[in-house]
């Protein structure tokens, strides 16, 4: 595997390393070891699927609240999604900044979100699944969200929104 640090200190974009032939591919897509590796949390408790029917859904920005704060990694393995991560560690050097990356089941790509960092994303194509590997078990008390458009964020999402569920609407500006 490829780990690429993004902008936000402890976010990676991790690409993988095919090993080919007349079958087509063998690549590990995680590795309890190069995580270590790389400083990032291996522990995984929790795997969960979204599936999203229309383009332009968007899905965020979500974390959870301490004890239970999570790692995440996200891929998407039907479909491309436009995925945006926010610091909203106050600490951080990037504090409040975002980054977006895509990812698809074509380019094969994953994105680990760190402790502290809110996660979205946009669906760029109908019928389209996103798979999350999560460090901590869902505590609906601790769960929490960003409103998807904050105009102090100014995240730029790629397409008008189609689908956008009233739980997310509903949350309110980063106030930091």
């Amino acid at each position: 595997m490829k780990f690429t640090e993004t902008l936000l200190p402890g976010s990676y974009l991790i690409e993988l390393n095919p090993v080919e032939d007349d079958r087509g591919f063998f690549a590990r897509t995680f590795c309890q070891e190069e995580f270590v590796d790389h400083g990032l949390n291996p522990h995984i408790v929790q795997c969960s699927l979204s599936f999203n029917r229309k383009r332009g859904t968007l899905r965020g920005m979500h974390y959870q609240a301490a004890p239970h704060r999570e790692n995440k990694l996200v891929r998407c393995t039907m479909g491309a999604i436009y995925d945006v991560i926010v610091d909203i560690r106050p600490e951080s050097p990037t504090y409040r900044q975002w980054v977006g990356v895509e990812l698809s089941a074509r380019n094969r790509r994953a994105l680990y979100i760190p402790e502290g960092v809110a996660h979205g994303f946009q669906t760029l194509e109908d019928d389209t699944e996103v798979l999350y590997q999560i460090s901590s078990i869902y505590e609906p008390a601790l769960a929490r969200g960003i409103r998807w458009n904050d105009p102090l964020l100014s995240i730029q999402w790629p397409l008008e929104v189609s689908v956008l569920s009233e739980r997310d609407s509903r949350y309110s500006d980063f106030n930091p």
